[in-house]
């Protein structure tokens, strides 16, 4: 169980040190800004969504803590190229393992998203982890109020 802990936190330093998607894309059709005041993490996440919902290209700006940061770069990996329905399933089902919510056991089913399954551990850190997610959904959605975890 340590080596992969070890693995996990080596994942998230790597994606906090050299972030991927990250900077302004020309081509977008949804942004959304989002504030962890806690923190004082900043993001806005850009989008290209297709006409048939599909997200075509997402990246982000902002500056943060190593969770956060390294949060937003794995979710725009994660998502690129799924349908915007997709993509709010597995909110749901990140949100929940992070959260230490439901059933299912901590980052089942989503991937390179476990490596977040620790965060459950330090409730303060949820905001950190879930930031990027809940401007993207904010994006999704076309609301131009800036996200705040508080």
């Amino acid at each position: 169980m340590n080596d992969i802990r070890e693995l996990y936190q080596e994942m998230i330093l790597d994606h906090s040190r050299s972030p991927r998607n990250f900077g302004p894309k020309e081509k977008h059709n949804l942004s959304a800004k989002g504030h962890n005041p806690l923190c004082g993490d900043d993001v806005e996440i850009h989008v290209l969504r297709t006409t048939d919902g599909v997200l075509e290209e997402i990246c982000f700006e902002g500056s943060g803590c190593a969770i956060s940061t390294a949060s937003a770069s794995i979710l725009t990996g994660v998502l690129k190229g799924r349908s915007e329905e997709a993509v709010r399933e597995i909110f749901t089902s990140f949100h929940q393992m992070v959260a230490g919510q439901g059933d299912a056991p901590a980052g089942e089913g989503l991937g390179k998203l476990a490596v977040f399954s620790g965060v459950r551990q330090y409730p303060a850190r949820v905001k950190c982890a879930t930031l990027a997610w809940h401007t993207l959904i904010q994006a999704l959605s076309e609301i131009e109020e800036e996200v705040s975890t508080e």
